[in-house]
């Protein structure tokens, strides 16, 4: 990312001059009005301005901040058109959107078909920082495009519900289950699935309203979940991000400078077992995971190190090294035990323990409040892509099912398997080989 405009610092000097200023406004207005000093403090106070005694600095609670040229963050932008669609190969966003919506009674394939090409047209405006093409609610009228993406899959019953049984993949066929699944139903699967995601919050929600607004009376919301992450330059240099229980999530993701990542990541153009319209496409599985912070917390950070199989302050094995240091899977301690636990996460998911299976992790983390217990409702909205989720997701899932130490601090609450075709080309609509073909 490109370095970003740093608004000047304001001194406590400068701030002491600023407030001076304004007190001497404020008291030109009281002589103006006959207003006592004593009623000018007190309207002082409750419109936010306070005196520190300290050091003699001024704040202003209610002062907006000084406008800044866009920053870096701002002008920030992503493709809608291309090989892929967008929201796959870019870094984590700050902010968050997945929703799933069902095709109405009576919209059928003619109604998808107007759908995608209304939000493949929404999505290539606002990507490109332009307004929606009708009634725009302005929400982000002053902001760039901060990175904006806007990502389209289909779900199993979308097939059905359009008369497309026999273009639906094989590779689409339900999860199976998995015991750490505590599943609403409400809260899972869809016939289509968005992701929306952005570096400021009201560039994502302006999409989010935008998508909402263009499905009309072709489909209803089905689910929709909120998630963040670390915003881009609040750490002093780039780094993998944390998880809400402070570890270092997505060390071993696959990387697009290894030469097999296309083909474990996307459907090739020829020679696979997926429809044509698939070509250049992936498969997002969608999990919404509670994470049972309370008890997690309650762990020494010894204890949580040997959990996850890593350090929680640099991400690095326990085995030794740094992040990116391979783990020694058989190193053990004065005792002869295993440095790196048997059952520890990042040794069960590891592609060499799962016969190469890999998956590349895009989640957001969520907090939707307190429980009636008062447990915080939080964690991960897990999203991972792959070229075969029965050869990716699958596959892992089911081997730390039998034994991973994380699953009695972790609980699956909601889950989605959707087909992602490629990106649309110039003048096309995402689907458009589906729907059209």
């Amino acid at each position: 990312m490109a370095d970003q405009s740093i608004p000047e610092a304001r001194t406590p000097e400068k701030a002491l001059n600023d407030g001076a200023s304004e007190n001497a406004a404020l008291k030109n207005a009281s002589l103006n009005e006959g207003v006592s000093r004593r009623r000018l403090l007190g309207t002082a106070g409750a419109t936010g301005l306070v005196l520190g005694a300290a050091g003699g600095a001024v704040g202003y609670a209610a002062r907006p901040a000084e406008a800044t040229p866009l920053t870096s963050l701002g002008t920030e932008k992503a493709m809608f058109h291309g090989k892929h669609q967008p929201g796959i190969l870019q870094g984590l966003q700050a902010r968050g959107h997945l929703i799933a919506f069902d095709l109405t009674a009576g919209a059928g394939r003619k109604g998808a078909a107007a759908l995608l090409r209304r939000w493949s047209e929404t999505a290539r405006r606002l990507m490109a920082g332009e307004a929606t093409a009708s009634q725009d609610t302005d929400v982000a009228r002053d902001a760039g495009p901060s990175g904006l993406t806007i990502t389209f899959g289909f779900g199993h019953s979308f097939f059905a519900r359009t008369g497309l049984e026999k273009q639906r993949p094989v590779s689409l066929d339900p999860l199976p289950d998995f015991s750490s699944d505590q599943l609403d139903k409400a809260r899972s699967n869809g016939d289509l699935w968005v992701q929306i995601g952005a570096d400021d919050a009201l560039v994502a929600f302006h999409a989010l309203r935008a998508i909402q607004k263009d499905a009309g009376s072709a489909a209803r919301v089905r689910w929709q979940m909120n998630g963040f992450n670390r915003s881009p330059g609040a750490t002093a240099h780039p780094m993998t991000a944390r998880n809400l229980m402070g570890q270092m999530d997505g060390t071993r993701n696959p990387k697009p400078s290894e030469s097999d990542f296309d083909q474990r990541i996307f459907v090739p153009s020829s020679g696979s077992k997926d429809p044509s319209w698939m070509a250049n496409g992936s498969y997002a599985v969608v999990r919404r995971i509670r994470m049972l912070l309370d008890d997690w917390e309650g762990l020494s950070v010894s204890e949580q190190e040997n959990v996850i199989g890593r350090r929680k302050a640099d991400g690095a094995p326990l085995s030794g090294g740094t992040e990116t240091t391979a783990m020694d899977l058989e190193k053990t301690d004065a005792k002869g035990d295993l440095v790196v636990p048997i059952n520890a996460h990042a040794r069960i998911s590891r592609p060499d323990q799962n016969g190469g299976a890999a998956i590349l992790r895009r989640p957001f983390s969520y907090h939707d409040g307190i429980d009636s217990d008062g447990a915080p409702d939080a964690g991960l909205l897990f999203v991972c892509w792959q070229a075969d989720p029965l050869r990716g997701f699958v596959t892992v899932q089911r081997k730390l099912d039998r034994g991973d130490a994380l699953s009695q601090y972790i609980r699956h609450e909601s889950s989605g398997l959707f087909a992602v075709p490629g990106g649309a080309a110039e003048g096309e609509y995402v689907g458009q080989g589906l729907l059209e073909g």
